[in-house]
């Protein structure tokens, strides 16, 4: 992890949202059960961003799950990472897919994947996922249970 700051900044501080995905910081701190598959998940179910072709707001469910390395992602970070989204227009599969490889890249977990379940654009919902490889073997994965969009139905 080449240039990540070696102490959380966020934790235990007053902190502002980043103006954009690219100035947020995450804070990574020590896997306190390192050498054991477990998994992680973070649910985000008001996750904004803008399209990018109309600037109107577009919602998402999104659910990340990971195996630790030897890093866990500070809690705080990723929430201010991922409101640092409600200005920055992107589609759907380039915020889903953004978010799981800037996490993989820079906390190295053993496993990642992502879901993005988008609420309906032009009357179609879009789910986009992500993960970064076979699941480790033995480790207990359970589905992501996001139902899909069903309108009125």
């Amino acid at each position: 992890m080449t240039n990540l700051p070696t102490t959380p900044i966020h934790l235990g501080q007053a902190s502002a949202l980043p103006a954009s995905p690219q100035d947020a910081v995450l804070d990574y701190v020590p896997n306190p059960r390192p050498g054991r598959p477990y998994l992680v998940r973070f649910t985000a179910p008001e996750f904004t961003s803008l399209c990018p072709v109309t600037g109107q707001p577009d919602f998402a469910h999104l659910v990340i799950d990971y195996a630790p390395g030897d890093t866990i992602v500070e809690s705080k970070s990723l929430k201010l990472f991922l409101g640092a989204f409600r200005n920055h227009a992107g589609f759907h599969e380039d915020c889903t897919v953004g978010i799981g490889e800037r996490l993989f890249a820079e906390m190295r977990p053993i496993w990642l994947r992502i879901g993005g379940y988008w609420y309906p654009r032009g009357g179609i919902p879009i789910d986009v996922f992500w993960q970064s490889g076979e699941p480790p073997m033995g480790m207990w994965l359970p589905p992501q249970d996001v139902p899909g969009y069903r309108g009125r139905g």
